[in-house]
């Protein structure tokens, strides 16, 4: 059975930012609280911390800085904090006054198991506008030598990688305060060198507007450099006799952020770091270059591979933002980039004609609107579109008369073909038995659909709009050679639970109450491609029932092809993300499913027509996906069953 304890060998670690009540100046009492703030973190599960720059001190000591006293005692704390901490399970990164050959350096004390084991000075010293560090300090060097602490030599020096020897891919680097504002930070160098973390001691202090551009710099660093960024400030207890400082933690990781405290209050913030995410990142990455630690020195230091419980939060549907205003934007720019690509296909080849099929589901009523989109970008009247209703077997009257409102009030021309004919003469001619509704009573009518439209378009010298969405594709839930198919795929890389909010943008934003009212039907309605008979008049045949609530397969689909997740630990965030609703047995089954079907259908995708990419997401085998058809799937469904 699948342990919660074993998270961090799927490259989940835990880390923190702390910012400890200092007193200017006070080693000794300063001492005492860095330790209690790391015996709380530690009790929290976190496995890496940080603290502000110089916290063992004060950043604001000013000229007391060239006082022996407080050098020396500086020195004489840390060695309590390290023998204190002697039992805790983790790597710390604290700041204090750091006296080398003479020359006084602002620098990073990297503590593991009750031991020094690197001091990292710092590089950019700012000496402009309230700073005057270079006053007391000396600019930090690359070049590693040893230095003594006590009785031992440690590593001193910039290019330090402190690496765990149980899970290498935690690989944490240091760089303090200014060296992150630089042209060219030193934590550039270090993930060139491998490390995945970026720890910043810092004590940047508050001024309008600088916490949102800090914050904003801390996250464009962690992208450019695909690591995590953990940024520890000094705040309340620093000398206010000229500036205040906030005490702004963060914790991004390759863009995002995952922590941030408020400001103006002292404490910890946590979280959940991926450490083999950023791997994968790196990895897939041909512009991210091989590691080069020439320079650099690799320290080790261990970690046990305990339980740890997961805090960090998986948004159970991560293609829909949770956000409404950014929901609504991004509705907005997804609908314009399907147009766009449409209005292109249509201008190039000329064709002022698009054939849809229309059947009153969410995916055909989405192409029409992105198609009405298009055709008004172009100025071609939209009774240049054609929807095709194509009643069957299946068809029933909620669908079908929300596709000819829809159509009538859209201002698109509607044409209906009952296809029951022809699919029964084929039926005849292939000998297939009516009362057998298996998958060729099924793919029949599709195919059959799929002639009509095609021959329409031929005769308009027009376009067939593909309605197909990206979950669609992803499990191979397509007729191939039938809705498979089309001239472009408006829908192509867009998951089924994003539809939904594209449609419901559309109606809550076109401020037509008929319209909005179909629509709202339209996303009621369940999700079926009706070619089975309705019982009572009512959809028979829903979608879910047969291949899986979408929301789970969207969520996999995304984990797997985006993050790099393997199926154990898709499996492990899905009972997180969906506790509320799912119990481990049904998210298991359908995650089986989900596997089964994305490499068996792989033949689909690999003959798709064109269409946009929207999103981080796509199948296309010209764009994100080059996979073969005949790829096996034995070793993810291997995991799973020996969970």
């Amino acid at each position: 059975m699948f342990d919660e304890g074993d998270h961090m060998n799927q490259g989940f670690v835990k880390m923190a930012a702390a910012t400890p009540d200092v007193l200017v100046a006070d080693c000794v009492e300063n001492a005492v609280k860095i330790v209690d703030n790391i015996q709380e973190m530690a009790s929290a599960g976190a496995k890496l911390m940080v603290f502000p720059e110089l916290c063992l001190t004060g950043y604001t000591c000013s000229d007391l800085f060239w006082q022996e006293r407080m050098i020396d005692e500086a020195r004489t704390q840390l060695g309590i904090i390290a023998d204190q901490t002697r039992e805790v399970d983790a790597i710390i990164f604290l700041g204090l006054p750091w006296e080398e050959c003479g020359k006084l350096y602002n620098v990073a004390a990297v503590i593991s198991r009750g031991e020094v084991i690197g001091i990292v000075p710092k590089k950019y010293l700012p000496n402009y506008n309230e700073f005057y560090e270079r006053r007391h300090f000396e600019g930090g060097n690359e070049i590693v030598r040893m230095t003594t602490f006590g009785k031992k030599e440690v590593p001193f020096g910039m290019n330090l990688l402190f690496q765990c020897d149980e899970m290498p891919r935690l690989t944490a680097a240091a760089e303090i305060c200014e060296d992150l504002w630089s042209p060219n930070p030193p934590s550039t160098a270090h993930a060139m060198a491998g490390a995945t973390i970026v720890a910043n001691l810092s004590a940047s202090d508050e001024t309008i507007g600088k916490d949102s551009y800090r914050k904003s710099l801390v996250n464009a660093t962690s992208a450019r450099l695909v690591c995590a960024y953990l940024y520890a400030a000094a705040g309340e207890g620093e000398s206010t006799t000229d500036l205040v400082f906030g005490g702004q933690n963060l914790i991004s990781e390759n863009g995002r952020l995952l922590s941030e405290a408020p400001r103006f209050e002292n404490g910890i913030i946590y979280a959940d770091i991926d450490v083999d995410y950023l791997a994968g990142e790196r990895r897939r990455m041909t512009t991210y270059p091989a590691w080069k630690r020439d320079g650099y020195q690799v320290v080790k230091f261990h970690l046990e591979m305990g339980e740890t419980k997961l805090a960090r939060r998986f948004a159970p549907w991560p293609f829909v933002p949770e956000d409404q205003a950014l929901r609504d934007e991004r509705c907005d720019e997804i609908l314009n980039i399907q147009a766009m690509g449409l209005k292109k296909r249509l201008a190039h080849t000329k064709s002022r004609c698009a054939v849809i099929g229309i059947s009153g589901g969410l995916d055909s009523t989405l192409a029409l609107l992105v198609t009405t989109r298009a055709f008004d970008m172009l100025g071609i009247d939209r009774s240049n579109i054609l929807c095709v209703t194509m009643p069957c077997f299946g068809t029933t009257d909620r669908t079908y008369r929300n596709a000819c409102e829809l159509t009538h009030i859209i201002g698109a021309a509607l044409m209906e073909i009952d296809i029951r004919k022809s699919v029964l003469q084929h039926f005849e001619d292939i000998g297939q038995n009516f009362e057998n509704h298996n998958v060729t009573f099924e793919n029949a009518q599709a195919r059959e659909r799929t002639q009509v439209l095609m021959d329409l378009a031929n005769q308009r010298n027009g376009l067939v709009v593909g309605t197909g969405d990206l979950s669609e594709l992803a499990l191979g839930w397509a007729t191939y050679n039938g809705d498979h198919m089309s001239m472009y795929a408006v829908n192509a890389s867009v998951p089924k639970t994003l539809v939904r909010h594209l449609v419901n943008y559309y109606a809550v934003t076109c401020q037509d109450e008929k319209l909005e009212s179909i629509l709202m039907d339209v996303l009621d309605t369940p999700v079926s491609p009706e070619l089975l008979p309705p019982k009572d008049g009512v959809i028979a045949q829903k979608t879910e029932d047969l291949v899986g609530p979408y929301e789970l397969h969207d969520f996999f689909l995304y984990y797997m092809l985006r993050m790099g997740y393997e199926p154990a630990k898709i499996l492990r965030i899905a009972k997180l993300a969906f506790s509320d609703k799912y119990d481990e047995k049904t998210i298991r089954k359908w995650l089986e499913t989900f596997y089964r079907r994305f490499f068996a259908q792989q033949f689909k995708r690999s003959c798709l027509p064109d269409g946009p990419k929207v999103g981080s997401v796509a199948v296309s085998p010209r764009g994100d996906l080059r996979m073969p058809s005949d790829a096996c799937v034995r070793i993810w469904l291997d995991q799973l069953e020996n969970l």
